[in-house]
């Protein structure tokens, strides 16, 4: 099932979380995007606050291409980069919720990033279309 939100784009797939986060990656390098940082949230707040919560990841994925683009148009563009992507079990399936770069860009008023952000948004829409349901 894909939909998307006012900021996000989300699918929820019928797969284990660690298999859905590996097709994640994959699907974001097909795409051209690296995966800049990856933050383990379950690990984290067992390690800082002795916390059990279901596993979670986010991820920061990043195409240089279209970045260079878009600080050069903007250098405060940098505030909405890297692209987040949220990766969450919930239950037996698996959720991928990726926030929408035309939204998180069009907070900064600059309409030269609008191509920019248009064009990640496809390949953005391409990797949730990738994953199935």
């Amino acid at each position: 099932m894909y939909m998307t939100k006012a900021y996000a784009m989300r699918t929820e797939v019928a797969l284990p979380f660690q298999e859905t986060l590996e097709r994640v990656r994959s699907a974001l390098q097909e795409q051209g995007f690296g995966v800049l940082t990856e933050v383990d949230v379950r690990a984290t707040m067992r390690e800082k606050l002795g916390a059990e919560f279901r596993d979670y990841a986010i991820l920061g994925a990043c195409n240089p291409p279209l970045s260079r683009r878009a600080l050069e148009a903007d250098l405060e563009a940098g505030l909405v980069l890297p692209c987040n992507v949220v990766v969450y079990g919930e239950g037996d399936r698996t959720v991928v919720t990726i926030a929408d770069p035309e939204t998180m860009m069009s907070t900064l008023g600059k309409p030269g990033l609008d191509a920019v952000a248009r064009k990640a948004r496809g390949r953005l829409e391409k990797v949730i279309a990738s994953l199935g349901s």
